[in-house]
């Protein structure tokens, strides 16, 4: 995984993602999933040029269903973009970077 993704688990998502002082982009994904491999070179590029200003996670559904399923995660790639603790812009499936980059303005 990048440099810049994070791996989280049920475990430590709230302190990672709902107490992160920064905004938060994570990924819902599982390894099986087409869609998700083909967006993730997407992610560990934005991760790069955004480092420092959006955390970027991945959460495997397969391996942690639990926050999948509070926040309604019923396909997968599904990105969450999180601020101040909160979900504040969703996205499902392989979807562009300039789409990905779009929702980083409900953070401002």
């Amino acid at each position: 995984m990048a440099e810049n993704l994070h791996e989280i688990t049920d475990a430590n998502f709230e302190q990672e993602v709902l107490k992160s002082p920064t905004p938060v982009l994570v990924d819902f994904w599982a390894t099986w999933c087409g869609p998700c491999r083909a967006l993730a070179p997407t992610l560990e590029k934005l991760s790069q040029d955004y480092s420092g200003k959006i955390k970027f996670c991945k959460v495997d559904v397969d391996h942690n269903p639990n926050n999948a399923a509070q926040f309604g995660v019923r396909s997968i790639p599904t990105l969450i973009l999180f601020n101040g603790g909160h979900p504040v812009g969703q996205l499902v499936g392989n979807v562009a970077r300039q789409n990905i980059e779009a929702l980083f303005s409900k953070t401002s």
